[in-house]
């Protein structure tokens, strides 16, 4: 469609939604994180071929955990080398998740700086301007990107569990996208941030495959955290709080793997989202898997690494607190009988010392007990059967469910 017709739709949109604009004059709107994803240079099987994104138009479905009066969306460079031009960036909701169609009715181009493209400097985020569009909880909205050129260097997230959408040409306002390429991946996009008159709180989930989903449906939204969103939506007390998931698999604490170490990645995956108030950190098993995945080690090397995963907690908390983030610690799921770490007693007996500092009092400022809601009762080193996803490692979607209920609400008072 070209872009007078996209102009004439998104002026339609800001028509059907400008009774907002009067309310979010009179309340002094605030921006909170309302949907995020952690950012990496992808690889292997989880990269596009070079120029894949030269002159195509990508269709992304996100969820916001919270609703408000308006939005804006980041846009990431962070792993590029060299400046991206992205030339048009169009917003509407989706039909559903799982299917690339959006409601034309809704569409609105996007702008930055007034501009409908921008260019983001290599390593660099991008605000888009804000646009006033009534948003509710966990309203599927498709976000569509057409890219200049290919990026040099691509940022993503690989483990979206949500479908995406790339075809060749400018589709920024198509209805659907008929024969365009789908796969489990975000590009480019970071963060929608949705502007409410209520102060900001926010939680941030900080963690490794076990946040991010890995077991969880394509398209279902039920990772835990995804399942906890719904909780706190569903109760009076908690309505106003929003959530993001900020894991990426294979992550650790101590090295980088599949992404970022969780250290390196603090600053821009937790303490930059606007609102944040809680931080839960679920970090640690890909570090006591790794130590000895390739060959056993010595006492004093299990010692050391404990004795780090617990350095790295603490820096997590000091860093947050100077933030006045109150930061969750998640004990360490069971993971015995995962064929990728075979883990022995030795493991385990790490895995017990760090759930022991976790546990204490004095370190973090709340404790979930994720190891004693999903331990199986008979062998507590082994997740329970109905939770394990089959790996022995990652929780299935019921897993997940028993997660999130495993967290009590009160957690997130006083913030």
């Amino acid at each position: 469609m070209p872009l007078r017709s996209v102009l004439r739709a998104a002026l339609g949109a800001v028509m059907v939604f400008s009774p907002l604009c009067a309310h979010a004059a009179v309340c002094a709107p605030q921006w909170v994180a309302g949907w995020a994803s952690s950012q990496m240079t992808p690889s292997g099987d989880n990269a596009l071929p070079a120029g894949s994104f030269g002159g195509a138009s990508l269709r992304q479905i996100i969820r916001p955990s919270i609703g408000g009066t308006g939005l804006r969306i980041r846009l990431s460079n962070a792993f590029g080398t060299a400046p991206l031009r992205i030339d048009g960036a169009t917003l509407a909701r989706a039909v559903k998740a799982g299917s690339g169609a959006i409601d034309p009715a809704s569409l609105i181009v996007l702008h930055f700086d007034g501009q409908a493209g921008v260019t983001i400097p290599a390593g660099a985020d991008y605000l888009s301007d804000p646009v006033d569009l009534p948003v509710r909880a966990f309203d599927d909205l498709a976000i569509t990107l057409h890219y200049a050129q290919d990026p040099q260097g691509q940022t993503s997230h690989p483990g979206s569990r949500a479908t995406s959408w790339l075809l060749a040409g400018d589709h920024l306002a198509d209805a659907d996208l008929p024969g365009a390429r789908s796969f489990q991946h975000w590009f480019t996009l970071s963060a929608v941030e949705i502007s409410r008159c209520e102060a900001p709180r926010a939680i941030v989930a900080l963690g490794d495959s076990i946040t991010d989903g890995h077991g969880a449906t394509d398209d279902a939204n039920d990772r835990w955290t995804d399942d906890l969103a719904r909780r706190l939506q569903a109760d009076p007390s908690t309505r106003g709080l929003a959530i993001v998931n900020q894991g990426i698999g294979g992550n650790r604490l101590l090295h980088d793997g599949l992404g970022p170490n969780a250290l390196a990645r603090l600053d821009r995956d937790v303490l930059a989202q606007p609102g944040v108030r809680w931080l839960v950190v679920l970090e640690g098993i890909n570090d006591i898997g790794t130590l000895t995945r390739e060959a056993p080690m010595d006492e004093a090397a299990h010692q050391a690494l404990v004795a780090q995963i617990i350095g790295a907690y603490r820096q997590i908390i000091a860093r947050a607190h100077g933030r006045m983030i109150k930061v969750v610690g998640g004990t360490v799921l069971p993971f015995m009988g995962n064929d990728y770490y075979h883990p022995d007693a030795r493991n385990e007996a790490d895995r017990q010392a760090v759930n022991r500092w976790i546990r204490e009092q004095g370190h973090f400022d709340a404790v979930v007990d994720f190891d004693s809601a999903m331990r199986d009762p008979a062998q507590p080193s082994r997740l329970r059967p109905a939770y394990d996803s089959g790996d022995h490692l990652h929780p299935s979607p019921e897993g997940y469910r028993a997660m999130a209920q495993s967290i009590p609400l009160s957690v997130f008072s006083g913030g």
